[in-house]
């Protein structure tokens, strides 16, 4: 099988390559294509069980990389909505840009075509602004536009250039800000050196032979407004000045690699603009559960506690309906998370007459059951009516952090029913389980059914039919709420089944994409909005390599590249034979928290059961390279901001550490150097430390107080 997953992947890469030297032959503007080749290639990879392309990648010296992974398959360009529909004019995706000014993110957003071609106001059936380029459309020919790119690298500015058919070269920068009056507008600049620009909006033409900088407000005039260069350019900074003064109010992992940065900033801007929205602009634009909670506890561990609460709030205005327990269990999570992290008192106090309200209601269920809830709906896309073992963990998890927290705020009545509720809850569902989970492949992998005490067998490849790919986005909320934590072995087991049995690709969560495709086909796609429970499953069975491929995979392959958009599932079969990739309703804020939890996956783990911190123990190899620095800064933990910092050294690390509370909780560090390096000594103020694990690279400092200055002392 090794063998056999190495020429597969190595003969996608030839193709893919081969796709691309084929296509320049072709007339101008034909569409480019993937050759029969590379599809078929691709449809043997996909047929694997196990993630041929990511494995290639694990077995490269020095582990994944971004650049082996973008080598993997074409970049993502195309959004779709529903129907197989175009969501925008010329079929690209859009990039929201604006100034939200608080944190129910952006009311009306500027959303800037990425060729382009358009801006769109508020929605992308809201107001227009056209952008020609002589005779051409902005970016109508996709073989004579340079990709999108953001300001800085992960500013909402927008920037890309164009050769229209005359051979005039074109370059465009747009951005969305806010207006002295509160009013949202969108700034355009576009440069020619001898073509024509002709702008276009409902309010008439705007022309030019060099270069033109316009304002659009729709909501005060249908036109654009000719602006001086002076005047664009102090818009610019104002907004650059706004976006960079907010996520300094955050915490920051810096990281010495300006992909991994630009993408770490550049999702955070766009989930402050989303906020509560799962995306915006489109029928998308919505709370949706129980992804939305997801992202707000991204923001949360990211120290934007502001918008976190306000987003938990938001969902408590919202009936627990089609899933009922679920999304309780979801808001009872979400909340304890956000106090956990934040402290916010004035959050728990306005969410817990709602959430015992909750509480009251699962322990109704409880009391007239053998210890499991009632049946609900498998999912908002899946009718069946089943006692669901991904809501009903949720719910465990949810009622178990909940009686944590209100223990600690001195409840001991509330904590109490929550806590009778929780245990009741995990006694059924671990009594379940026993009857429902079921060995494969002899004895070495473990089927875990979402569908309790019913018929559900395993999936020979899970993304080869809707049961099977939806089993795979929802297994990931069971598997990583701790249900199975006091069994191990079972934990790996379960985890063997998921790498056999076509769950990732290049490290992301495989689904049919039936949005996408449509039903009733082979095509197979990703959808790694389900990776951020994925990666909390591989840190708590401590898989860096895994979470590595899933933090390079979701950069080359589950979002566009120099822009960082992903939508909610993603094309892998080519559709319609074309070589860029297609999302389905772009731009998707729990995508980006998937990655977001995947980068903070590297730099910082939490033990399960508040036992303490693991630091650094899935980064990248190369970030510990001589010269490179990895540091954190006021990460919030269950124990207090965390700040680190890695400094590396030709023949040494120094590690910085500011301790939080941890009250003799475990404190590990491990220092995943580059191949070939080992740990040879250690000092902790001057003096010798044994701590230490050469083998694993792992430094033990449980029981010590910060700050921490420490010298590791490397060998070959």
């Amino acid at each position: 099988m090794r063998s056999a997953a190495r020429t597969f992947a190595l003969a996608v890469l030839v193709a893919l390559a081969g796709a691309t030297a084929s296509g320049r032959a072709q007339t101008t503007c034909a569409p480019r294509v993937v050759s029969a080749a590379y599809e078929a290639r691709i449809g043997a990879v996909l047929g694997h069980g196990s993630d041929v392309l990511g494995a290639q990648l694990i077995k490269r010296t020095g582990g994944p990389t971004y650049a082996a992974a973008a080598g993997a398959l074409p970049p993502l360009l195309y959004a779709r909505t529903s129907g197989k529909r175009s969501l925008t004019r010329t079929g690209v995706y859009y990039v929201p840009s604006a100034e939200p000014g608080g944190a129910q993110g952006a009311g009306s957003p500027t959303l800037h075509v990425a060729d382009g071609s358009e801006i769109l106001y508020g929605s992308v059936d809201g107001p227009r602004l056209s952008v020609y380029a002589g005779n051409d459309l902005f970016g109508s020919c996709v073989r004579r536009s340079t990709p999108a790119r953001l300001g800085a690298g992960y500013l909402p500015v927008i920037r890309t250039a164009y050769t229209d058919n005359s051979g005039a070269h074109y370059t465009q920068e747009s951005f969305g800000a806010r207006l002295p009056d509160g009013a949202s507008a969108a700034f355009l600049r576009v440069s020619t050196d001898r073509g024509m620009t002709r702008i276009v909006t409902r309010g008439g033409a705007l022309t030019s032979r060099h270069t033109l900088a316009v304002e659009w407000a729709p909501r005060e005039s249908s036109r654009a407004r000719v602006i001086s260069d002076e005047a664009y350019a102090s818009a610019r900074r104002s907004a650059a000045a706004y976006w960079d003064a907010r996520l300094a109010a955050g915490a920051a992992i810096d990281v010495p690699e300006r992909v991994v940065l630009d993408a770490e900033r550049a999702t955070l801007i766009q989930n402050l603009m989303l906020t509560w929205r799962y995306s915006i602009g489109n029928a998308y634009e919505e709370f949706s559960f129980p992804e939305s909670i997801d992202g707000a506890q991204v923001l949360a561990e990211y120290g934007f506690h502001d918008v976190a609460g306000a987003m938990l709030r938001t969902s408590l205005t919202r009936r627990p309906e089609p899933y009922p327990n679920w999304k309780m269990g979801e808001k009872l999570l979400g909340v304890a998370t956000a106090y956990r992290l934040s402290h916010d008192r004035a959050l728990l106090r306005a969410a817990t007459p709602h959430l015992a309200g909750y509480v009251r209601v699962l322990a109704h269920q409880l009391a007239h059951s053998s210890g499991l809830l009632g049946r609900e709906r498998f999912s908002s896309d899946i009718p069946d009516s089943v006692l669901g073992l991904h809501s009903q963990a949720v719910a465990w998890q949810g009622l178990h952090a909940i009686a944590q927290v209100w223990a600690s705020t001195g409840q001991p009545a509330q904590a109490k029913a929550a806590g009778t509720a929780a245990a009741e809850l995990r006694s059924g569902l671990l009594r379940a389980l026993a009857r429902s989970t079921r060995t494969v492949d002899g004895t070495t992998s473990l089927f875990v059914p979402m569908r309790l005490l019913g018929d559900e067998q395993p999936y020979a490849l899970l993304p080869a039919s809707r049961n099977g790919s939806y089993w795979n986005l929802v297994a990931p909320y069971a598997l990583a709420s701790g249900l199975l934590a006091r069994d191990p072995a079972g934990e790996r087991a379960a985890l063997r089944y998921l790498q056999s049995h076509g769950s990732r690709l290049l490290g992301l969560v495989r689904a049919g994409a039936f949005s996408l495709y449509g039903t009733g086909t082979a095509a197979s796609g990703i959808d790694q909005v389900y990776g951020l429970n994925a990666t909390r499953f591989l840190a708590d069975l401590d898989q860096p390599d895994q979470i590595v491929l899933s933090l390079y995979g979701q950069l080359a392959a589950g979002m566009t590249r120099g822009t960082f958009v992903a939508g909610e599932a993603a094309s892998v079969t080519p559709i319609a034979h074309a070589y860029y990739r297609s999302m389905y309703l772009p731009p998707n804020s729990v995508a980006n928290a998937a990655f977001l939890e995947t980068l903070r996956a590297t730099v910082v783990h939490e033990l399960p059961e508040g036992q303490g911190l693991e630091l650094a123990y899935a980064t990248p190899r190369a970030w510990l390279a001589p010269g490179k620095r990895i540091s954190v800064s006021g990460l919030p933990t269950s124990f207090g901001p965390l700040t680190y910092s890695l400094d590396a050294h030709r023949d040494r690390v120094d590690a910085a550490i500011a301790v939080p509370r941890l009250g003799g909780r475990t404190l590990r560090l491990r220092l995943r150097l580059p191949r070939g390096h080992r740990i040879s000594s250690v000092e902790l103020a001057g003096k010798k430390l044994r701590s230490f694990s050469a083998r694993t690279a792992t430094i033990d400092l449980t029981g010590r107080r910060g700050p921490l200055q420490i010298e590791v002392h490397l060998a070959r």
